[in-house]
């Protein structure tokens, strides 16, 4: 999709600007770990130079109309500089895990600057193995949620990726020869109302023929209900006031926990379930000792997920294509038995795949390019009613083999989510060549324990390798006290 300048905003992104406010930041991105030690910035930057064509989106900001007469259009900043958004950091020493996270949480707590393209790209040096190995550095992206727009919008992140260490060629499309962009004039206030207006009259003349290719297309028009309505589940059981019903203030906490992919497969094939199956429930597990530690009950409480599946859509005639809608989950954090929270989820989430004609997760990315940041852009803007889950979890599959970034191949990656109001806590779980990494992003004052949860995500996913006899009870123990584990802030 073209990205011009003067562009306006679709309703949805213009929705996610105005619903920014202090303690609100629409914001996603990652944290990624490389061998090898960092590139020398200048080079970074003159690699992202050369591949910013193929997202301009990176060089426009949005303007706004006078008095809110329309919608914000995106425009060419006359005073783009990549030396702004591509910054230069360095852990203090020593650069273990537990500081790189404590950056992650501190840059997630601040908004971006609005007057400038809306994304920022952290180098990060000083980054040591956890067990005080070789030199490693790390890239933190952040991204504002309505830089990504729609489904065939395209991360910075996704184009950056080299498919090999020699060849530079990029994960999506090819290497621009020469970049060659110049901004084109900001446009006038007077020049602002004057498109808005013209939107305004150009929306009102089509009216009447989208409404009529509406009703004359019954199939269209229930796949726009099924959009619209956003969430197949919600309507089954509200969530009950929950433990992860609070107010959310400006700051963050955040915590990765690795894993390996084969794990996951190992149990969703002794359960008959799927790798999206076995996350949820290890993340029910997780909260589960989480609200052990705090002292709370758990018979009786029902907690929800926000979850994105790919569904089929369009008609065998015009071709079926994938789509991305949200739908409901249980997390039975009154299960004791990690199996059976397995078991529980699996056949909730049958029916509902059944009847929305969703997709296997492992589709949802099944593609050669590194689409999991887009992806994750676009889980985020689904939306299911505010009273029907506790906490969204996005389980991402990404590509399984390896990624490279001027020669240097990426070790891990995992995702960060954006808080939305009333949610302390967001998942985002992504898979990479062969490891799965979850990201858990929380408000700061609301979950201080949030290691907690991840301790008991851990500990859910080794009682389920030993329930299905994956490890030897022995074992266990040996396994959560690994050294590749990092240490969590």
């Amino acid at each position: 999709m073209a990205q011009e300048h003067l562009d306006p905003l679709t309703a949805q992104d213009a929705r996610l600007l105005a619903r920014e406010d202090a303690c609100v930041h629409m914001l996603i991105g990652s944290v990624a770990t490389f061998e090898g030690p960092a590139p020398e910035i200048g080079a970074l930057r003159e690699h992202i130079r050369q591949r910013l064509r193929v997202v301009p989106r990176y060089r426009q900001r949005p303007a706004f109309p006078p008095a809110g007469l329309g919608m914000p259009r995106w425009v060419d900043d006359p005073n783009f500089n990549l030396d702004y958004h591509v910054r230069h950091a360095a852990l203090p020493a020593p650069g273990d895990g537990a500081k790189l996270q404590r950056m992650v949480a501190r840059l997630f707590s601040q908004s971006l600057d609005r007057t400038k393209p809306l994304w920022e790209l952290y180098v990060v040096e000083g980054l040591r193995a956890d067990d005080g190995g070789r030199d490693r550095w790390a890239l933190i992206s952040k991204t504002h949620l309505a830089l990504v727009d729609g489904a065939d919008g395209i991360d910075l992140l996704t184009v950056m990726f080299d498919l090999d260490a020699e060849s530079g060629a990029p994960a999506r499309g090819r290497v621009p020869a020469h970049d060659a962009w110049q901004p084109r004039p900001l446009p006038t206030t007077a020049q602002l109302a004057a498109a808005a207006l013209e939107d305004r009259a150009r929306e009102a003349a089509e009216l009447p023929r989208q409404t009529l290719t509406a009703l004359s297309d019954p199939a269209r028009l229930a796949t726009g209900v099924l959009q619209t309505a956003g969430s197949l589940l919600s309507s089954v059981r509200p969530a009950a006031a929950a433990p992860l019903d609070e107010p959310i203030g400006p700051h963050r906490r955040f915590v990765t926990i690795p894993a390996r992919l084969s794990e996951f497969r190992v149990i969703k094939d002794a359960l008959d379930a799927t790798v999206n199956d076995v996350v949820l429930a290890t993340v029910a597990g997780g909260l589960r000792h989480w609200l052990h530690q705090r002292g709370a009950r758990t018979a009786g409480v029902e907690l929800y997920a926000a979850v994105p599946v790919s569904i089929r859509v369009g008609t065998e005639h015009e071709g079926f294509a994938s789509q991305l809608t949200q739908v409901v989950a249980p997390l039975p954090v009154d299960l004791g038995d990690a199996a059976a929270r397995v078991r529980l989820i699996r056949d909730a989430m049958r029916g509902v795949k059944r009847s929305a004609g969703a997709l296997d997760a492992d589709l949802i990315a099944g593609m050669d390019n590194f689409a999991p940041p887009t992806i994750l852009a676009q889980a985020s803007r689904l939306g299911a009613p505010p009273d029907s889950y506790s906490l969204a979890i996005t389980n991402i599959p990404g590509p399984q083999s390896a990624r490279f970034v001027l020669g240097r191949r990426l070790e891990t990656i995992a995702p960060v989510g954006f808080l939305d109001e009333g949610r302390p806590l967001t998942v985002s779980v992504m898979s990479y060549a062969g490891s799965v990494h979850f990201g858990l992003l929380a408000d700061y004052d609301a979950l201080p324990d949030i290691t907690e949860i991840a301790v008991g995500i851990e500990a859910s996913l080794e009682e389920l390798l030993q329930q299905v006899g994956a490890v030897e009870p022995d074992n266990v123990a040996s396994r959560s006290r690994s050294p590749k584990r990092p240490v969590r802030a």
